[in-house]
C-alpha cells in the first residue's frame, strides 16, 4: 500500500467510474462500496488490484456507512440514479439522499484532521445542472436544470452544501461532463444510429472527457480534497473545449446518418474548466476526438485493473 496515498472510500464504486479509478490508483488505496448482490466484477472481494470491496446499501444501512466513513480520509460519492435506470423504476429523488447520506457520514468518519472537521465528501453531479443555458458555462450562475434528472443533482448539490456547513465538512460537487464510453455515442452505438444535424451543418458539440483523463483528474481531485481540504463547492470536470458529436463517431469509424435536429435540440454544451485547470494538469489534446477515442478503446479493451 502506497502510504502517501489517502485511503478513499468510493460509493458506488462498481460503476464505469469506479472501473476506472482502479486502473489509476494504488492498490489497497480505494475502499469500493456496492450494494449486496452479485459480484461487481471478477476483481470483487480482495483479488485482481486488492481492490477491496464493502457490500452495504448507503441509504439501508447508515452504520455500515458510518463504520466505512471511519476508515476514510476523503468520501466521493459517485453512487446516484440515472435517467436509464429511473426509466426502469429506481427514485430519481434517491440522488438527493445518497448525497445527503455522504456528507452525514463524512461528519461521522474517524479518519479526521487534527481541527476535528469531518473528512471532506466529493459528489458527482452533472451537466445537466445548466439545463439549456448557452455559451461557456462556468461554475458561478446558479443551476437552471430543466430535465428531472437535472433538478435532482441540482437539488443535491444545494442541499448537501447546507448540511455540509451546518456539520463542518467540506463538499464539492463535480460537474462531469460526457465520458467518453459512458455516454449515449460511443457508449450507445449501435448499427443505423442517427445524429441531429443543424441547419449550419454540424452535430451537436459537448464537452467530453476520457476514462484516463478523468481517472487522473478525480484521482488529483481525491488527495487534494484529502490533504489540503480547499476545493471550491462546484467544480465543472471536462478536458478542455467541445467536441462534435459527429467527429467522434468518424474518428471511431463508426457509422451514422444525419437527422434533422428538432426545435429542442441543444447544439452546444461546453463547460468553462478554467478553475479546474488551476487545480490540476489539463492538455487541450485531452478534448479531441483522435484522444478521447483512442482513451476509450484503451479501456474497452482492459477495463479492470
Amino acid at each position: 500500500m502506497n502510504r502517501d496515498f489517502p485511503r478513499i472510500l468510493v460509493l458506488g464504486g462498481s460503476g464505469r467510474i469506479g472501473a476506472m479509478l482502479r486502473r489509476a490508483w494504488p492498490a489497497g488505496q480505494g475502499l469500493w462500496q456496492a450494494r449486496p448482490g452479485p459480484e461487481p466484477g471478477p476483481e470483487s472481494g480482495s483479488g485482481q488490484g486488492g481492490a477491496e470491496w464493502l457490500r452495504f446499501d448507503p441509504l439501508g444501512d447508515p452504520a455500515a456507512l458510518s463504520a466505512a466513513a471511519a476508515r476514510a480520509d476523503a468520501i466521493l460519492c459517485l453512487a446516484g440514479v440515472t435517467p436509464a435506470a429511473a426509466a426502469r423504476g429506481a427514485e430519481m429523488g434517491d440522488n438527493i439522499a445518497l448525497g445527503l447520506a455522504a456528507v452525514r457520514a463524512g461528519a461521522r468518519g474517524g479518519a479526521k484532521g487534527q481541527d476535528g472537521v469531518g473528512v471532506p465528501v466529493l459528489l458527482a453531479s452533472s451537466a445537466a445542472v445548466y439545463g439549456t443555458r448557452g455559451g461557456l458555462l462556468s461554475e458561478v450562475p446558479p443551476p437552471a436544470p430543466v430535465s428531472a434528472y437535472g433538478r435532482a443533482k441540482a437539488e443535491m448539490e444545494a442541499r448537501a452544501a447546507d448540511l455540509g456547513a451546518e456539520l463542518g465538512v467540506a463538499v464539492t460537487a463535480l460537474r462531469i461532463g460526457n465520458v467518453a464510453g459512458a455516454d449515449a455515442i460511443l457508449g450507445g452505438w449501435r448499427a443505423g444510429f442517427a445524429l441531429d444535424r443543424f441547419a449550419d451543418g454540424r452535430t451537436p458539440r459537448r464537452s467530453y472527457i476520457g476514462p484516463a483523463t478523468l481517472a487522473r483528474v478525480l484521482t488529483d481531485l481525491a488527495l487534494r480534497a484529502a490533504r489540503r481540504r480547499d476545493l471550491p463547492a462546484c467544480l465543472n470536470i471536462a478536458a478542455p473545449g467541445a467536441v462534435e458529436m459527429g467527429a467522434l463517431l468518424d474518428a471511431a469509424g463508426l457509422a451514422w446518418a444525419p437527422r434533422p435536429a428538432p426545435a429542442a435540440a441543444i447544439p452546444e454544451v461546453v463547460l468553462d474548466v478554467t478553475a479546474l485547470a488551476g487545480l490540476v494538469r489539463l492538455d487541450p489534446k485531452e478534448g479531441t476526438a483522435q484522444m478521447l477515442v483512442a482513451e476509450w478503446r484503451a479501456f474497452a479493451q482492459n477495463p479492470q485493473p
